[in-house]
């Protein structure tokens, strides 16, 4: 990026404006890039523990953290420095979570079931179309409710998944 800046001073220093302008724009996009690989690693961290709860039909502390943490960091990095629009509307979620389902198989197998299943074993045990609807389910939280309100409304969702019940009452 250090090098497309100074590639652009130079473009507005000799007038040439259109050169300019592809320069902004390639940054704009680079910008763009950065900000949606964030977004896919804690798609991949949220997926692990929803795949973890969906297996073991428990929910820990830990893993309410950190689907918590996940949609958290999603909803900020979402949204747009205009603040009114996003860099992923609420339709567009479906690649990215099939990818990031996928992606968070291997990683969840060495934690789940005390390293029980090998990533095969686990990837034959999950409902795909009920954790692809289940994360779906919770991005929609993060634009329904603001970042004072959401973790609230995560709490909430989290109290329905297999064992949130225990998770809630602190007998998880």
């Amino acid at each position: 990026m250090a090098q497309e800046l100074l590639e652009l001073r130079k473009s507005l220093l000799e007038g040439r404006y259109g050169d300019a302008l592809d320069l902004v724009d390639e940054l704009e996009e680079m910008s763009k890039q950065a900000i949606l690989r964030n977004m896919e690693s804690f798609l991949v961290r949220l997926m692990v523990h929803l795949i973890k709860n969906q297996v073991e039909q428990r929910l820990t502390n830990s893993w309410a953290a950190s689907i918590s943490e996940s949609l958290l960091r999603i909803q900020k990095l979402n949204l747009r420095d205009n603040k009114v629009s996003y860099y992923v509307n609420r339709q567009g979620w479906l690649p990215m979570l099939e990818e990031a389902l996928e992606a968070a198989i291997a990683p969840a197998s060495v934690e789940i079931l005390g390293d029980g299943l090998s990533p095969l074993q686990l990837s034959d045990r999950i409902d795909r179309p009920e954790m692809l609807a289940l994360a779906q389910r919770l991005l929609d939280l993060i634009y329904d409710y603001s970042a004072k309100t959401l973790p609230s409304a995560i709490n909430q969702a989290l109290m329905q998944l297999p064992g949130g019940q225990s998770w809630a009452e602190g007998n998880a």
